[in-house]
């Protein structure tokens, strides 16, 4: 019986990180080689894209893709980590905000935008990660980056009452770039509205061309779940290009073939019928194979 190769899309539970999800998919499909693309935090849900086998390798391009999410943002209260999971460092009485004063300052935060990382996430400063610096007593303050904010929609909003604060929750939903951060856009959706602010809910409800309905239950993951195969994950992903199954062969002995000359400067996927032969850029002409398939 030969190995499972695909992408699996994962409905992430609460509670699991997305490395723990990986271990979950390997002792369930009997294969070592399994990765994910786009880190969820273990309090949040949603759709995980997972490689399996040779289609990890397409894992880098999978996960540049556009997210999206919905979110509940409570402003009123401020934590340590940006959500839930951090300890409250700062209260203000949130009752007095209007839906229109709220929209009006989530316009400014959409479009194109520098946003600065919660302090608690994975990025290495000087060689080490930001939260180990904070869970050490260090203060980290990460630079700003860009990103892109596509839609920053305000579905519901209602006042609540946490630990005798008056707080507002709102229910968000979120469209933007990879490595938009949802807990830096409720910490700064707060600071703008002069009142803190944090993520107590978060889900992803799409991660490029993967959504949930494609997604299965990490509790019904089995080798009789359905994997998308790489073609197929690619063409969602990626411009394609089809060639001959000759032309193939020769790209699978890292051939470099004519560059297609309708196909942009890449990265494209190149196509033999229902299989994925690679994924390549231009050079002078000719494709320049990052991926090769067998």
């Amino acid at each position: 019986m030969s190995e499972p190769v695909g992408v699996l899309i994962i409905d992430k539970p609460v509670g699991i990180t997305s490395h723990g999800v990986v271990a979950r998919v390997r002792k369930a499909l009997g294969i070592r080689k399994v990765g994910h693309a786009g880190t969820l935090d273990p309090d949040a849900t949603g759709v995980l894209v997972v490689g399996v086998g040779p289609a990890t390798r397409l894992l880098g391009y999978l996960a540049a893709s556009d997210k999206e999410y919905t979110s509940t943002f409570v402003l009123g209260q401020s934590t340590l980590t940006d959500d839930a999971a951090g300890d409250t460092i700062a209260w203000a009485d949130a009752h007095e905000l209007t839906r229109d004063e709220i929209e009006h300052a989530m316009l400014a935060l959409t479009g194109a935008i520098e946003q600065r990382p919660s302090s608690v996430s994975a990025i290495k400063v000087s060689g080490k990660r930001a939260y180990d610096l904070v869970r050490s007593g260090e203060d980290v303050e990460l630079a700003t980056r860009p990103v892109t904010v596509s839609a920053f929609d305000l579905l519901d909003v209602c006042a609540e009452e946490r630990q005798g604060h008056r707080v507002m929750v709102a229910k968000v939903r979120v469209d933007c770039s990879a490595g938009t951060y949802v807990r830096a856009l409720a910490r700064d959706l707060g600071q703008a509205l002069g009142v803190g602010g944090h993520v107590a809910t978060l889900r992803r409800t799409r991660s490029g061309a993967f959504t949930l309905d494609d997604a299965v239950a990490l509790d019904d993951v089995s080798t009789s779940s359905r994997l998308l195969r790489p073609a197929e994950a690619a063409r969602r992903t990626l411009p394609t290009v089809a060639i001959s199954s000759d032309a193939g062969r020769l790209a699978r002995h890292g051939v470099q073939l004519p560059w297609p000359a309708d196909a942009g400067a890449g990265p494209v996927a190149f196509l033999d019928g229902d299989d994925l032969v690679g994924v390549a850029q231009e050079r002078s002409g000719r494709t320049a194979w990052s991926v090769v398939f067998a």
